[in-house]
């Protein structure tokens, strides 16, 4: 199934799931929960750059301190038809890059020392690519109402259980049922942040298939993921928070496989067996 109906599909999935809380629970409970979760999650949507880019020490670079690297970079902008985005170096050992910004038109790419020294031209172009491919899908703001929408069901969750000690749950007869409970609080929130994470997941897939569409080269972002796994492997990010794992191309922090349902990434082995598969 295309990526872009898959993440439809999963918003679609989240939105019912808070839509079908409300009926439960009550609408009074999701406009307070609302009103709390598109403060926050827009307020990092605005400054979710600056964060960023300052959580994992990324200093902004000049064309003439980087010339080859902003080569790259427009390059591939011109084909994706978007703005030069500003570019930053991580100082690091861990091969990685990530992409972040509001919208096209304020973006920045961040790569590290390490994936500039290790990549082959053709390899950190297609990387470059597939970051851009992110800002061009606007896979910011995607995240954000993904984390907006299952925020809300979180609060609900933490409502109900509080509700749960306190005495049970205003609303219908029978809302205050310790199964009902049990639902709201705890097994909601879980299918949340399940739903949340593939559509990470689905994002990852969109923006390789995107790279190498963009580039007419799958083989270079196949060349790239298998370096980017080996290298995080080696030298794991040691600073930073694992909160911003899902903005970097590959999981910084650990080379290891988490339980499929619980990675922010797609598992490298599947990522390139997709990209095998493309005829382009």
């Amino acid at each position: 199934m295309n990526n872009t109906i898959k993440t439809a599909l999963f918003l679609g999935l989240l939105t019912g799931l808070l839509l079908g809380i409300g009926s439960f629970w009550g609408y009074t409970g999701i406009i307070i929960g609302l009103v709390f979760a598109v403060l926050i999650n827009f307020f990092s949507y605005f400054f979710s750059a600056t964060i960023a880019l300052k959580m994992y020490r990324a200093q902004e670079v000049t064309e003439k301190e980087q010339p080859e690297l902003y080569k790259l970079v427009r390059e591939v902008v011109h084909l994706a038809n978007i703005p030069m985005p500003k570019l930053y170096i991580i100082p690091t050992s861990n091969p990685n890059a990530f992409a972040t910004g509001r919208n096209p038109a304020h973006a920045a790419v961040a790569v590290t020392t390490s994936l500039v020294e290790l990549m082959e031209k053709d390899e950190l172009k297609a990387v470059i690519a597939h970051e851009i491919s992110h800002v061009k899908n606007r896979d910011i703001l995607i995240a954000t109402i993904a984390a907006t929408i299952a925020g809300v069901i979180s609060y609900l969750g933490i409502m109900a259980r509080w509700s749960a000690i306190f005495g049970g749950i205003g609303g219908r007869d029978g809302d205050n049922n310790l199964v009902s409970l049990l639902v709201l609080g705890i097994i909601t929130p879980i299918m949340a942040m399940l739903i949340q994470l593939a559509i990470s997941r689905s994002r990852e897939y969109q923006a390789d298939e995107s790279a190498a569409r963009l580039l007419h080269n799958p083989h270079a972002m196949i060349k790239a993921l298998q370096k980017l796994e080996q290298g995080v492997k080696v030298n794991p990010l040691r600073f930073g928070s694992q909160a911003g794992a899902s903005m970097f191309i590959i999981n910084p922090f650990s080379g290891k496989n988490f339980m499929k349902m619980l990675s922010t990434h797609p598992s490298t082995d599947d990522r390139i067996n997709r990209l095998k598969e493309l005829h382009i």
